[in-house]
């Protein structure tokens, strides 16, 4: 017999029968009678404030259907990019020039194997919401679920708009560099598009003093976009402030930043003017000794224009990134290749925040872990700085990245919980690139539903339905209306 060949057993000769409450059921992760009503009755039918996204602004201004499924669902998907190379599949089908039918084919082979992988249940709840198939996709029927799907992707529902109305969301955040012109959020605005599409600051690059040739390129990009030449750090703010005006003026009201850790430097050196002065003329040579205190004089002066502006800031925190630096000068940045770190976290957040603190400068903030091993650590910190008058100002975010599955997700909420206050949590976000990626606030809410549906039934919360249900509806929706001021 070959080592490959399958054995299946009499009783699994209906392979893709599924339980009536079992796999992608009405009532999928609902393990309780009470967990089926919190959802049913109170999360299920909640619209989607997507605050921190990758989508494409300037797909959703034109609108155009998606070509095929791999153009949606496969193109820019690291995770399941991540997938395809564990087993051992050629680049050629997951970045490279295979045909897109060839793509979708092999990420259908693929599937099977991702068992207790998050992307098993993402992949076939995606299929079911919005295309309907219910089928486990598999690589004997990969060939009919492309065309059908495709042909869906043709219809007006299914276009970038018709999906987001489609799956409830008000409001969309997207991630836009401070150079941009927001030329396509200002389209959508003009457009009378129920969904806000708003956008984000992400200025990370400006943080980038080691950068190089890319950083200096990047400041002539910020000069030009501010129309003030960048010549020193006085300038560069100055620039930056420019576009964090232009930025509100567009209807931003949020930043996000995507930091290994929070720099920090309690003294400064009396050199950072003229190391500045030096890499503007190509001189990186002292860059290394005082990179981390650029950042922090950078983003510190960028979090008082936040709170000025009356913004919330956001710090995705913990991210090794470019691993592979063979594949990065391959692919890219942003192709698979970064995982959890393990850098020190509490020491410098508490002392940046303080700083902020202590000017009463420290605006709104949502801290994103990347590292579960620092979960503590992070929750334990937003009661540091909370304030009256905002509820839940200081946030713990939801699990993200390599976090937003199951474990992570309850991890995250179970810390939370006996750290803080889970009921001032502001829920889930889709962190994605994809149109099709909302259902992932379904599968948040069925878990959140759960867990708490779990503690009702066993005697750990008073069966006070209501009350419960409130507190889900918070968590799913309300709070966060409420903490972001779109």
């Amino acid at each position: 017999m070959n080592e490959n060949e399958l054995i299946v057993p009499a009783a699994a000769e209906r392979r893709y029968s599924q339980p009536k409450n079992g796999f992608m059921s009405e009532d999928f992760l609902l393990q309780t009678e009470t967990a089926r009503l919190l959802y049913h009755e109170y999360a299920r039918e909640l619209p989607i404030i997507d605050y921190h996204c990758h989508l494409s602004p300037k797909a959703i201004a034109e609108n155009k259907p998606y070509a095929n499924m791999t153009e949606i669902w496969l193109a820019g998907d690291h995770y399941k990019w991540r997938a395809l190379r564990t087993l051992g599949i050629e680049e050629k089908y997951i970045t490279g020039d295979a045909t897109d039918e060839e793509k979708f084919k092999t990420w259908a082979k693929a599937v099977p194997y991702t068992m207790r992988n998050p992307l098993y249940h993402w992949t076939h709840m995606e299929l079911k919401n919005p295309f309907g198939v219910t089928e486990l996709l598999t690589e004997e029927n990969a060939s009919e679920v492309y065309a059908h799907c495709n042909g869906m992707l043709q219809k007006p529902e299914f276009t970038p708009k018709g999906l987001l109305q489609h799956f409830g969301v008000e409001m969309v955040g997207t991630t836009d560099d401070p150079i941009d012109n927001l030329e396509y959020h200002q389209q959508i605005a003009a457009s009378g598009f129920n969904v806000k599409v708003l956008p984000s600051f992400r200025p990370d690059k400006a943080l980038n003093l080691a950068g190089g040739e890319a950083f200096r390129g990047y400041l002539q990009k910020l000069s030009e976009a501010s129309g003030i030449t960048v010549s020193s750090i006085d300038t560069l703010l100055e620039a930056l402030q420019q576009r964090v005006d232009f930025f509100h003026a567009n209807g931003c009201r949020v930043s996000d930043h995507g930091l290994s850790f929070m720099p920090f430097s309690s003294t400064s050196s009396g050199k950072l003017e003229k190391v500045f002065a030096a890499v503007l003329d190509g001189n990186d040579q002292e860059v290394a000794a005082h990179e981390q205190e650029f950042a922090c004089l950078l983003l510190m002066e960028l979090c008082k224009m936040y709170h000025e502006k009356g913004w919330v800031q956001q710090f995705h925190l913990g991210a090794l990134r470019n691993n592979n630096t063979r594949m990065l000068q391959v692919n890219g940045p942003d192709t698979g290749y970064d995982s959890i770190g393990d850098y020190p976290q509490a020491m410098n957040m508490t002392a940046f925040f303080n700083a902020l603190e202590k000017e009463d400068k420290l605006a709104k903030t949502v801290i994103y872990n990347l590292n579960p091993a620092d979960n503590a650590a992070f929750a334990a910190m937003t009661g540091n700085f909370q304030s009256a008058g905002i509820k839940g100002k200081i946030q713990f975010g939801s699990g993200w990245w390599f976090l937003d599955q199951l474990d992570g997700m309850k991890e995250q909420m179970n810390t939370l919980s006996n750290m803080g206050l889970i009921s001032c949590f502001i829920g889930m976000l889709t962190d994605s690139r994809s149109f099709l990626s909302y259902p992932r606030h379904e599968y948040f809410r069925r878990l959140l539903c759960n867990m708490f549906g779990d503690d009702i039934e066993q005697g750990l919360l008073p069966a006070d339905i209501p009350w419960v249900g409130k507190m889900v509806q918070d968590i799913c929706y309300n709070n966060a209306r409420n903490y972001f001021t779109f």
